[in-house]
C-alpha cells in the first residue's frame, strides 16, 4: 500500500473513531463500527477497532425536551388479550424498528415513533387497569402496523385497558355519615352534568347550607 494512500485511511479512521464516540442513536453507531471495521481491516498493523468508549448522557429538562421534538397522540388503536398478555395493535405505516423508543413500567406505557414520514408519533397509557411485568414487554414493526405485547403481571382477564376509578364507590369513612355518600353524588353530577344540571344542584346545595331544607336533593329535581 503506497504511503500516501495509508496515510489518508489512517485519517479516516481516525476521524469515524471520533464521530462514533459522539453519536448516540444505536444505528448510527453500528454503521459508524461497520466502516471502522472495514478501514481497520484495509490497514497494516491495525489491530481490530477498539469498542467506544462510554460517553456521557446529556439529559435534557422537560421544557427543553418538549420544545426539541414534537409529536402526533395516537389515541386510537386496538387491543385484545388472553390470559397471560396484551397486545396493542397501533396503525402506523412507515415505521422503523431502530426508530422506536419503548418504556415500560408496572402500571404504564409510553411508546414514541421517530421519523415516520417526517412526523413524530406517541402512544402512550399513563396508567393500565393492572400491572405487566415490564422485563417481557415489547413492540414489534410490522408492514402496516406496531404490535405492542404486554406481559400481565398475574394471570386473568382485563375489563378494561386504562385504570378507571370508580367514583361511587363509597369508603369506610362515608359509610359511617349517611350525607356522604349523597355529597359526593351531587358533586359528580355537577361536574359532569350540562349548564341547566349545574344550576339546578347548586341551588339545591345553597339552599341546604342556608336551612332552607335539610336535604339537598330536595328541590333538586321535578
Amino acid at each position: 500500500m503506497a504511503e500516501a494512500q495509508e496515510q489518508q485511511l489512517r485519517l479516516d479512521l481516525e476521524e469515524l473513531t471520533r464521530l462514533r464516540a459522539l453519536a448516540k442513536r444505536p444505528r448510527v453507531v453500528s454503521l459508524l463500527s461497520s466502516e471502522i471495521r472495514s478501514l481497520s481491516d484495509q490497514l497494516p498493523n491495525v489491530g481490530p477497532a477498539p469498542a467506544p468508549a462510554p460517553t456521557a448522557t446529556v439529559v435534557a429538562s422537560p421544557s427543553t425536551a418538549a420544545s426539541a421534538l414534537n409529536y402526533v397522540t395516537l389515541g386510537s388503536f386496538s387491543w385484545d388479550q388472553d390470559n397471560d398478555k396484551l397486545k396493542i395493535y397501533v396503525s402506523l405505516e412507515g415505521v422503523e424498528q431502530e426508530k422506536v423508543d419503548a418504556v415500560f413500567k408496572p402500571t404504564s406505557v409510553d411508546i414514541k415513533f421517530h421519523g415516520v414520514q417526517g412526523k413524530n408519533y406517541r402512544c402512550a397509557i399513563a396508567k393500565l387497569n393492572k400491572e405487566i411485568d415490564p422485563g417481557k414487554c415489547r413492540a414489534v414493526v410490522k408492514p402496516s402496523r406496531v404490535i405492542i405485547t404486554l406481559q400481565k403481571a398475574s394471570k386473568g382477564n382485563w375489563l378494561d385497558l386504562h385504570f378507571k376509578e370508580d367514583k361511587f364507590k363509597p369508603s369506610m369513612e362515608k359509610d359511617k355519615d349517611p350525607m356522604g355518600g349523597i355529597m359526593d353524588l351531587m358533586k359528580n353530577m355537577y361536574e359532569e352534568g350540562d349548564e341547566d344540571m349545574k344550576r339546578t344542584i347548586a341551588k339545591a346545595w345553597s339552599d341546604a347550607r342556608s336551612g332552607k331544607t335539610a336535604d339537598p336533593l330536595k328541590g333538586a329535581f321535578p
